[in-house]
């Protein structure tokens, strides 16, 4: 198995990728708008996967949080809120903020459970700074470390409720962050003693099975490297520091905030610490190099894969309709109670 996770170009495997994936086993799959139609095409997709390396646990995640950032749209799939929305509930009702979280998250989960869809890019930890690049935004909880960390915690229990597992991100944190890591590199120059902000919601969540890097230079920890490819940051702020000992994939390899070919940028993210790397744009080419360039999977890597994936639970056929319906009824009449809209 490669320490990597690739993406698919459309709404079914061609005869190159099915004949390329089985020769190159990646640790796992993403899956963007060009691969949703619907919950029966995905789950044919995420079921072909899974034959073509005999493995049920078999990592298939993808970035569905709500807001700007929905991969599977109306008006195949519910409409799902920002999750700055519940930031705004915790002003008014704390607990009512942490259940409608917990409940908008269970049925995001089902959504993707119906689809055979095995993780999510979610919860986002990073703690919004103001002056900082709207990148992050209302995608956050809030400017609060511990309401952060008490939202995220809601979101990965209701993915799990679902059985759905979800990936904390952008480790060590994006709050801060003035330029977006998709088009530019940013550097952050925070102290070490303001940054412990940022880590509060990471270290109060370090048991979570996953979880995503940040492309950002932290002067304080590695002023050469961004985080993803810094094994300063990694091992003593990641592991070390936070105590985080689940599995550590990168953000999309492909974004501008790094430099060098995607394989070379790959190799730099496993070399550096990371258990896998994220390419997420089918492009055959990059993906065969990454395959040429990278070693095979750590034996530590593949225990936290495993580890990871013991929680999901995507079970065919489908019975989480009525639970689905019952969890966003719940959301908004929450919502609805405290004066707060999605």
């Amino acid at each position: 198995m490669i320490p990597a996770i690739f993406g698919t170009s459309g709404l079914a495997l061609t005869d190159a990728e099915r004949a390329f994936f089985r020769s190159c086993d990646p640790a796992g799959y993403i899956l963007f708008g060009r691969n949703c139609e619907s919950p029966a095409q995905m789950r044919a997709l995420t079921d072909d996967w899974r034959e073509l390396h005999g493995r049920d646990d078999l990592l298939i995640l993808i970035d569905q949080e709500g807001g700007r950032v929905t991969r599977m749209k109306p008006p195949v799939w519910p409409k799902y809120p920002p999750q700055g929305v519940f930031d705004r509930l915790y002003d008014v009702a704390p607990i009512s903020a942490i259940e409608a979280a917990r409940c908008n998250a269970r049925a995001i989960g089902l959504d993707l459970a119906e689809a055979g869809v095995s993780s999510d890019a979610l919860p986002l930890l990073d703690v919004r700074q103001e002056g900082a690049h709207d990148v992050i935004g209302d995608r956050a909880y809030g400017h609060d470390p511990m309401r952060v960390a008490a939202l995220g915690r809601a979101c990965l229990d209701g993915l799990a409720e679902a059985g759905v597992v979800g990936i904390v991100k952008h480790m060590p944190g994006h709050g801060r962050a003035l330029c977006d890591s998709h088009k530019d590199l940013p550097t952050v120059t925070a102290s070490e003693s303001d940054l412990a902000a940022d880590l509060a919601p990471f270290e109060s969540l370090k048991d979570a099975p996953m979880a995503m890097s940040a492309h950002i230079v932290f002067t304080a920890w590695d002023a050469d490297r961004p985080a993803t490819q810094s094994p300063k940051v990694i091992d003593r702020i990641i592991r070390e520091r936070i105590g985080f000992d689940g599995l550590l994939m990168s953000d999309d390899i492909d974004m501008e905030a790094l430099s060098g070919t995607i394989p070379e940028r790959s190799a730099a993210a496993v070399a550096a610490g990371c258990d896998v790397v994220l390419n997420c744009w089918a492009k055959m080419d990059d993906m065969e190099g990454i395959a040429e360039l990278l070693p095979q999977m750590r034996r530590e890597s593949r225990a936290r894969l495993d580890r990871a994936m013991a929680g999901a639970h995507v079970a065919c056929p489908f019975e989480g309709a009525e639970r689905r319906s019952e969890a966003i009824a719940k959301r908004d009449e929450l919502l609805a109670a405290a004066g707060v809209s999605a």
